[in-house]
């Protein structure tokens, strides 16, 4: 998974990701995003409650406690997230193909760990995971990584919304102003790769590191992308507001 995920920050700065902002005909037939959205990241959620039915009922309170962290992200990302969706963006079926197995291969690692092939006592009852030092750092990244995503996400579907509002061309795509948006044009992939490095410190375990390393792979170079289109589009005000790509002030 590792090596799969330098392969893929290597490629993604050649080769765009095709969906959103990059869409493109090269990746063939698509989908709605809406629909696509909700059949990419379902199979994670369905893989980690399957695990958790099959293993996890005799589980420490601590290992649960992760679990309804991880189901957290994925039940907002698979069942929320998509019907939020503003306009009628399309996604193609080859990108959703690439994103259910890698959900499909990250669940089944994430939850033989948690249920399966943690040492009995590595995370001990909830209060005592609650009182770690690592739990404690990890959480504030965890939670203020996903608050920075979800609020990046609500601020893009405003302008979008106040775009077809205006007559703006369907599709059309905006940098907000506000939150993240002070600093780079996507806030929304930093506060996943925030909320990622928060779990796997939480986890403490192979399966999470290389879950945010694979995290970093996929939407750094995305983020490179999608800061290059918009310089494409609106050049003046990527200058003007010294938005940077994915990290303030550095990249």
């Amino acid at each position: 998974m590792a090596v799969a995920g330098l392969a893929v920050f290597a490629t993604l700065y050649f080769v765009d990701a095709g969906y959103g902002i990059l869409l493109n005909s090269r990746w063939g037939k698509t989908i709605k995003s809406k629909i696509g959205w909700l059949i990419m990241e379902a199979p994670v959620f369905i893989v980690m409650a399957t695990l958790f039915l099959l293993y996890g009922r005799g589980a420490k309170s601590g290992n649960l406690l992760i679990f309804s962290m991880f189901m957290l992200h994925y039940l907002h990302r698979a069942f929320i997230y998509p019907h939020l969706i503003v306009g009628k963006g399309k996604m193609p079926i080859s990108i959703i193909s690439m994103g259910v197995f890698f959900n499909l291969v990250n669940g089944v690692l994430q939850g033989e760990w948690l249920f399966a092939h943690a040492p009995l006592d590595y995370y001990g009852e909830w209060p005592e995971l609650l009182a770690s030092p690592r739990f404690i750092a990890g959480a504030l990244l965890f939670f203020s990584g996903m608050a920075l995503n979800i609020d990046s996400d609500r601020r893009l579907r405003k302008a979008r919304r106040e775009g077809l509002l205006n007559g703006d061309k369907p599709g059309t795509h905006y940098i907000p102003y506000g939150g993240g948006f002070r600093f780079v044009t996507s806030p929304n992939y930093l506060g996943e790769l925030i909320e990622w490095l928060g779990f796997a410190i939480i986890c403490w375990s192979l399966p999470a590191a290389l879950f945010a390393f694979w995290t970093a792979a996929n939407l750094v170079p995305r983020a490179a992308s999608t800061w290059k289109r918009h310089k494409e589009q609106r050049g003046d005000e990527i200058k003007k507001r010294k938005l940077m790509r994915v990290f303030p002030y550095i990249y």
